[in-house]
């Protein structure tokens, strides 16, 4: 059985369901034959892949369509190979350059060479030239983005680039002056309620409609997981109710439980325990970022109002830390440190306060 996400996703302009005025404005641009390079950014599960295909569609037609997966091998120039898997057509070829860590730049240089070195064939109304989607450009060193930088401006006759991430407040700004940015933001409740009936209504299952907005508020905005959510209500039960329980993933318990035994006890043996349930979750896959984030939410919740500046000031500064550093567990692990020293600091200082009242 497919997944829903995948199955239900434009391949067209025409089968969008919101945010239609951008799409107007994007088949415009692939209409004027004056393409540039493009930069799409927003939240996860806004559909900026989705918009990718639909640009890519309205290029060269149904041949995007007919995807094969390549494995490409490069030379550093310290003499070590690094491979790295590319998805792509006849047409364009999709990459993540972040996926070799610090040889991201050379990944960069020598692909875009490779693909500019060969010029499409201009049959019927194709295009000349070939594009290159790069995802999650904001994860690329700062040596890998002035490569690129300088690659996009030497092979911009043959090839086009269409690069993509989550926030561009980490590319840098020459990148940015060098491309058209448009930014798709996350769908509102209402516009995922209505995708899930929607789909609900093909796969024949009548959806409750309280039941599709607490989906839409559960998603936290992202259509990809709402539509996972709903799918996983399908496989659990059918009919569907209003009140049917919605499951969360396992790991966000998880990480939810872990957040929780940091806040109940500050000791070194709780922080060994945290760092156990921190390697867990990274032995799963789960993004450094994301239980960073997670973690932070649920201590804000479960804190002082007095203390929730402190922290998030401290988390920005772990964070930044993580980013530029190589090993995520050291940076999630001092985090969880620092908290416990203010946090039992802050408990300390409001009991002996309260034992000065009753003295």
């Amino acid at each position: 059985m497919s997944l829903w996400c995948d199955k239900y996703r434009p391949k067209t302009f025409d089968e969008l369901d919101y945010q239609l005025e951008q799409a107007d404005l994007l088949q415009t641009i692939v209409a004027s034959g004056d393409f540039p390079h493009f930069l799409i950014f927003g939240p996860n599960g806004s559909g900026k892949k989705t918009r990718i295909t639909c640009l890519l569609h309205a290029l060269y037609g149904d041949g995007v369509q007919s995807l094969r997966i390549e494995n490409h091998e490069y030379e550093t120039p310290s003499k070590k190979k690094i491979e790295i898997t590319t998805i792509g057509s006849n047409f364009h070829i999709q990459v993540n350059p972040s996926d070799v860590g610090i040889y991201d730049r050379v990944v960069i240089q020598e692909l875009i060479k490779t693909i500019a070195q060969t010029r499409q064939i201009n049959t019927t109304e194709q295009r000349s030239f070939k594009v290159i989607v790069i995802v999650e450009v904001d994860k690329l060193t700062r040596d890998a983005q002035h490569g690129l930088r300088r690659t996009m401006e030497k092979y911009v006759s043959s090839c086009r680039l269409i690069l993509c991430c989550n926030s561009i407040s980490r590319v840098i700004p020459a990148i940015r002056s060098r491309c058209l940015a448009i930014r798709v933001a996350a769908p509102t409740i209402d516009e995922i309620s209505g995708i899930l009936k929607k789909v609900a209504t093909i796969e024949g299952i009548q959806l409750p409609v309280d039941l599709a907005n607490r989906i839409g508020e559960k998603s936290q905005r992202n259509l990809r997981r709402a539509l996972l959510m709903l799918q996983s209500c399908v496989t659990q039960k059918v009919p569907l109710t209003k009140d049917q329980q919605i499951t969360e993933p396992d790991w966000e318990i998880y990480l939810r439980d872990t957040a929780r035994m940091i806040g109940e006890l500050q000791t070194p043996q709780r922080i060994l325990e945290a760092r156990e349930r921190l390697y867990e979750l990274i032995a799963h896959c789960i993004p450094a970022e994301v239980i960073f984030k997670g973690l932070l939410d649920e201590l804000l919740a479960n804190c002082d109002d007095l203390l929730k500046s402190q922290i998030t000031q401290i988390a920005a500064e772990y964070e930044h830390r993580l980013r530029q550093g190589s090993k995520e567990i050291f940076h999630l692990e001092a985090f969880i440190a620092k908290f416990m020293c203010i946090y039992k600091q802050h408990m300390q200082s409001m009991a002996a306060g309260l034992d000065d009242c009753f003295d």
